[in-house]
This record gives C-alpha cells, structure tokens and sequence, in this order.
C-alpha cells in the first residue's frame, strides 16, 4: 500500500486516509497506485460494512503535486492513457472510480482543500462532509488539462451541465456553501471526520446484503431506462427477500433488539 494510504479498522468500518499531510496530501504517482490499491483490497473484505476516506492533517487532497508532474507524464507516456488496466478505467481513473465502484458504502470527510484529482477522488464517496472552511476547484485548466480521473463520470451525477461547465473552464476555487447548494457536498459539518465516522457507523449497523445492494442498484440504474430500473429494483428485491439477513433485520425490529446481521 506504500506509506501514502492508511487504512484503520475499527469492528465493521474501515478509514482510509491519504497521509501525506506535509504536501497537503498532493497526488504523486506513489498516492495514485496506494488509492487504487486500497480500493481494490477493500473490495474482498467482506468485514468491513462502511468506509470513510479522509486526509491527515489539514486538507483531504490540494490534488496534483506539480513535483511529480514529470514523473507522471512518463508514466502516462509510457502506459498510454487509454490502456484499460484497471476494468474500465486507467490507473488515475482507478484512484477515483474504485470508491464509486467499491461495494461498501464510503463517506469522505472533507478538511482543507479538495482540488483537481483530489476533487474527483472525493467525488467517487458515496456521501460527502466538509467542514465549514473546505474549498474545492476543478484545477485542471490552469494546467491546460482537462478532469481526467472519472470526473466526467462522477460529476453529472451530482451537478448541473452548465455548474460543471462553469468550474471546469474557470478552474475558480469555491467554498463550502457553494459545493453543498450545487450538489458536490452532501452536507457541511464542524467536525467532517468525527461526522463520518458517525455515520459510518450507523450505515454498519443496517443489512449489509441490502446496503450493497442498495448501493449497486443506485449506481447501476443511473443509465437505465424506466422499464430497465424497474426491472433491476425487482431483481434486487427478490434476492433479499426471505434472507438470513433480511429475515433477521425484520425479527430486530419486533423485538426491539439490535440486529445481528452476518458478513
């Protein structure tokens, strides 16, 4: 995992942290491989029910160190960009599209800085929580580039066309308030890890079969058609009915006692 990524286990949720805090936790390549890495590993650990993905220190990410830039770019050269090697994606695309694409619910906490790669990173959670001092940037034209790590996926998801447009060509830095009212933040708390860890906590205790599978239908069906996402919702459904988990989440509930789901 390289000393870039950390990952904390604490019963059922994971904590993912970039740990690079001197550089603000600057995207190098060393970063890029460690946060698909950490997404991959996590993919298999069936354990592991929420994850939270922070920065240590003062920022979640102020996004590509420009000391690396040389090193990335004969990286890219010598890879080629358009190689798939990570499923559908690219190494950097990996680092943002393996949260989105993770089976387990994952909550960024957000401090500091979010820009460039560190913004589409932020973008693959699930659930995003910045403190009330966070800023944000789609940073990439300032370095005559365009958003390239899934951010052309993740971001209609969450925004309007002309709000991605805007950013995207300006490259202006917005605060807190700004990315909650155009849909990047889900919500703007004092404390974002303490918030997200919470929260983490809460989503653990829910069925875990149903949490994924909530999860994957509603990043599947964002492409379908009416029929097809009705058609995906019943197929779902009636893979959870008459479940261990799904029989014990309604015996919890009767008999008003926290529920013992199994991984």
């Amino acid at each position: 995992m390289t000393q870039r990524i950390r990952i904390a286990h604490d019963g059922p949720v994971a904590t993912v942290t970039l740990d690079r805090p001197d550089k603000l936790n600057a995207l190098d390549l060393a970063m890029i491989e460690a946060l698909a890495e950490a997404s991959a590993a996590l993919t298999t650990e069936r354990e592991i029910r929420a994850v939270v993905l922070t920065g240590a220190g003062t920022s979640f990410s102020a996004g590509l160190d420009t000391a690396a830039m040389p090193e990335i770019a004969r990286f890219a050269q010598a890879t080629g960009l358009s190689a798939r090697t990570h499923g559908g994606a690219n190494l950097f695309q990996a680092a943002a599209m393996g949260w989105a694409e993770l089976p387990q619910p994952v909550i960024a906490a957000v401090a500091g800085h979010a820009f460039g790669g560190g913004f589409q990173v932020m973008l693959g959670a699930d659930i995003r929580i910045a403190g009330p001092d966070a800023r944000f940037s789609i940073m990439e034209s300032r370095w005559g580039l365009v958003p390239d790590m899934g951010g052309m996926v993740l971001m209609p998801r969450l925004a309007r066309a002309d709000v991605i447009r805007r950013l995207t060509y300006t490259g202006e830095v917005f605060g807190a308030e700004a990315a909650l009212g155009w849909g990047f933040v889900t919500e703007i708390a004092e404390d974002p890890l303490a918030r997200a860890q919470a929260l983490a906590v809460e989503i653990a205790g829910r069925s875990p079969d149903a949490v994924r599978a909530a999860k994957r239908l509603i990043r599947e069906t964002a492409t379908m058609s009416a029929a097809e996402t009705l058609a995906a919702e019943s197929a779902a459904q009636a893979a959870l009915l008459g479940r261990p988990n799904q029989i014990e989440a309604v015996m919890a509930g009767l008999e008003k006692r926290a529920p013992r789901f199994s991984d």
